[in-house]
């Protein structure tokens, strides 16, 4: 029996049928590089054969008595790849729109809370320009069960250098947890919830100073800046359950060569480049307000984290992207003095007080509160926290093949929420940047014009290096 920390079980009770906590993701494979001939029982036997005996892959939620404390993971004694891995054909002509269109409904289904929470649909018959046709992977993986490292993680074990090679990690072979008994389970609870006002008190006195340090830097002009202080765009409301999903590429090198140029880091530069590609996607919408974007970006906590359990090991900081400036060059350099100040002020905080906090998000409370949240729409009555989210994970420097398969394409998507409904996240892989944006339709309507326009904005960067202006 494996409890879920306070953190993990939080993304299931954020969950709504318009606010799915699901992570997902966009893998783009070269059969052509496989030691066998492509099938999809083939590689849905190679699947099984790396996830089977590993925990994250095979266990299920049970739920704890009255909802008194966070669910447990167990076993799933019925575990069947065929429920988890499903099969699907692009219409011709299957190009990029095709592909789009189809992973942003599959991204809108939210995923089967009776078995473990995780699926992979094979898309085949996409036209990806390389002259035959690709196999794409579509994952998705609940939140609660992965954050960026531990999802990356994970896809190690799918993955190896070689195409004939082992995984570049073995499966985690622990028992998923046994099957308690309710009384069992029932009396847990109430011994976590018996000591949860001692732990509370604990986390007060560090909680003020944290406070007193911010008010500190904020008065320096060294904070990050402050959530509750974004402007109004169109996709700063309440969400519905529809998806749209955009992909697009950059190249390693140039971003490496404007982080040399300017003494920035890369990710500075891809922030810049997010930041002009929201403006001009905005400005064109006549969308663009007069103050900057205020993003909120996870950072992983997994190397000072003092928690063994627990799968998400995150915190986040607050920045903003600069939309405000129409130079990309000045633009880059508020973005780096900026993003010093935040990394500053974030290293000042507890990599647990997350995590510390989140163990008091009751069950039964936090979902009404979300239910409620979202039934009023109170996305739009009060501040805006933030407007969007956005990651930039370094992935592996080196080709990576899937069951054999060359990896020539992959794009993570995080989940978007009520009153933030845009998340863009950038993975580096073999010399390229993979950019997954994934938004609510009704909030993004066109994402293909937003995420189309990072090539042309990092141009836009490199011509104002170049220049110096």
């Amino acid at each position: 029996m494996d409890r879920l920390s306070g953190l993990d079980a939080s993304f299931l009770y954020l969950e709504t049928p318009a606010q799915l906590m699901h992570v997902c993701g966009v893998i783009v494979l070269d059969p052509e590089t496989m030691p066998e001939r492509y099938s999809f029982e083939g590689l849905r036997s190679a699947i099984e054969e790396r996830v089977r005996d590993s925990a994250a892959f095979n266990r299920k939620l049970r739920r704890v008595p009255m909802g008194l404390d966070h669910p447990v993971w167990v076993r799933d004694r019925q575990f069947d790849i065929e429920r988890h891995v499903h099969r699907l054909a692009l219409p011709s002509p299957g190009g990029y729109r095709e592909l789009t269109e189809l992973v942003s409904h599959l991204a809108g289904q939210p995923l089967d809370r009776s078995r473990p929470l995780w699926e992979m649909w094979v898309v085949e018959g996409y036209d990806g320009g390389l002259g035959h046709d690709l196999v794409v992977v579509f994952t998705k993986m609940h939140h609660a069960t992965v954050d960026g490292v531990s999802g990356a993680n994970l896809l190690s074990h799918l993955c190896s250098l070689e195409p004939d090679a082992d995984p570049l990690s073995p499966a985690d072979q622990r028992p998923a947890g046994r099957d308690p008994e309710q009384l069992e389970l029932f009396a847990r609870a109430l011994l976590a919830n018996a000591v949860k006002p001692v732990h509370a008190a604990r986390l007060l006195k560090p909680s003020a100073q944290l406070v007193t340090r911010t008010i500190g830097r904020a008065r320096a002009g060294t904070a990050m800046a402050a959530p509750l202080t974004a402007p109004r765009t169109s996709f700063n409301g309440t969400i519905t359950g529809h998806r749209t999903i955009g992909l697009a590429d950059l190249e390693l090198e140039e971003v490496r060569a404007l982080k040399s140029a300017t003494g920035t880091t890369v990710n500075d530069v891809v922030l810049t480049v997010a930041g002009g590609a929201l403006r001009s996607y905005l400005e064109e919408r006549g969308d663009l307000p007069r103050e900057s974007l205020l993003a909120t970006v996870p950072v992983s906590v997994h190397g000072s984290s003092r928690r063994a359990g627990g799968a998400n090991k995150v915190s986040a900081l607050f920045a903003k992207l600069g939309t405000d400036e129409p130079d990309p060059l000045v633009r880059l350099q508020e973005m780096a003095r900026r993003n010093r100040n935040a990394k500053d002020h974030h290293h000042a905080i507890s990599a647990d007080a997350l995590q510390d906090w989140a163990e008091f998000a009751a069950p039964r409370t936090f979902g009404l509160a979300v239910r409620t949240y979202a039934g009023l729409r109170l996305a739009e009555r009060h501040p805006v926290v933030h407007n969007l989210v956005i990651s930039n994970v370094p992935g592996p420097p080196v080709p990576l093949y899937l069951c054999g398969a060359q990896v020539v394409g992959l794009y993570p998507l995080g989940p978007v929420f009520h009153g933030a409904g845009l998340n863009i996240t950038v993975l580096s892989n073999a010399g390229q940047l993979h950019v997954g944006v994934i938004a609510c339709r009704e909030s993004v309507p066109d994402v293909h014009g937003l995420v189309g326009r990072f090539p042309a904005e990092l141009a836009r960067l490199r011509a104002a290096v170049s220049t110096g202006s």
